[in-house]
């Protein structure tokens, strides 16, 4: 029994603090940082990778500038009213996605701008089946939003310069397409040059949007 006890003393402080066990318990420091590290590296998330809605709406800004595009460079009225719509859905679905992501990552300006966006996309997207002279008015004020929007996205230096200068280039377009609807001319969404010369650089900018989230 005296053995004993003289091996327990003869024990450093910290096996002893663990009940004689020579490996660090549970109250030690080191192992509980250890034991947090291990735990950190099998929760991590795998920051490579982009959001699941980060990619939805890289999806649907991709969709808005492809059947966009598409719908302006063919003839047929009912075909080009489908590719429209598609493409407004998708864009509508995409900016309310970047409005949350730039909200919650206090960017209110460009949140704000994504949703000056959504309200323009659903003005055109409003009066698509009308075709496209009826769809005139609303058309010129979808536009106007559309260049609000794309000033409120490119003005703070959120994304890349390319991007910014392809946002502003385009709501510089579209405004002076506004102001001459509004102005009382009948300018068709087709017309060109002018709408028809800032489309490219709408598409740009989506570009833009997307690689900066599918950016790891």
């Amino acid at each position: 029994m005296a053995g004993s006890d003289r091996d327990y003393l003869s024990r450093p402080a910290r096996a002893r603090a663990h009940g004689g066990v020579g490996t660090a318990g549970v109250g030690n420091p080191g192992s509980l940082q250890k034991r947090s590290r291990a735990l950190q590296r099998g929760c991590r998330v795998n920051t490579s990778t982009p959001p699941r809605l980060d990619l939805v709406a890289a999806v649907g800004l991709a969709i808005g500038g492809v059947f966009g595009l598409a719908g302006t460079f063919i003839g047929q009225p009912s075909l080009q009213q489908a590719f429209w719509a598609i493409d407004a859905v998708g864009l509508v679905v995409a900016t309310a996605l970047l409005t949350m992501k730039y909200f919650r990552k206090g960017n209110d300006c460009v949140a704000a701008g994504f949703l000056v966006f959504v309200a323009g996309e659903s003005l055109l997207l409003s009066n698509t089946a009308a075709g496209l002279t009826a769809s005139v008015p609303s058309f010129g004020a979808g536009i106007a939003l559309w260049s609000a929007s794309l000033l409120m996205t490119s003005l703070p230096k959120t994304f890349a310069t390319w991007t910014r200068l392809a946002g502003t280039a385009a709501a510089v377009l579209f405004a002076i397409t506004a102001g001459r609807i509004f102005w009382g001319e009948q300018v068709l969404p087709t017309a060109a040059p002018l709408p028809s010369l800032g489309y490219p650089f709408l598409v740009l900018t989506f570009a833009g949007w997307i690689v900066t989230l599918l950016r790891p």
